[in-house]
């Protein structure tokens, strides 16, 4: 499956719009986690802890996208654009949704291959 921000995939054409596809993840972020989140706002430096979960948020939604543009028989998911919001009562929920195009992709002149992701790896 390959993925792109882009509306198109260099050297290939679509050969169909099948149609937009989303991925989602809702992650909790305990107190454990937000007391060392917030030390790290007082002292300063990165947050490990929150990075990892923003990581593990983001591939949870774009494996979900993979797996529902596989469903419609796409090749590759175009246009995909990922936003992030904050839930809940006290901002304690994560929410990452990923959308894209699904479209089919014309045989590659030469190549029996779609490609791989352009991230180097396939989504979790």
């Amino acid at each position: 499956m390959i993925f792109t921000t882009t509306s198109t995939v260099e050297g290939r054409e679509v050969d169909r719009y099948l149609g937009v596809v989303f991925g989602d993840a809702v992650l909790g972020v305990n107190v454990f986690k937000d007391l060392l989140g917030g030390l790290r706002d007082i002292i300063g430096g990165r947050s490990g802890t929150y990075e990892r979960e923003l990581g593990s948020a983001r591939d949870t939604a774009l494996a979900n996208l993979s797996q529902q543009a596989a469903a419609v028989g796409a090749d590759a998911v175009v246009g995909i654009d990922i936003d992030y919001e904050v839930l809940g009562s006290n901002n304690g929920m994560l929410m990452v949704s990923a959308s894209g195009t699904a479209v089919k992709l014309k045989p590659a002149a030469g190549s029996g291959s779609a490609g791989a992701s352009p991230w180097g790896r396939a989504p979790a």
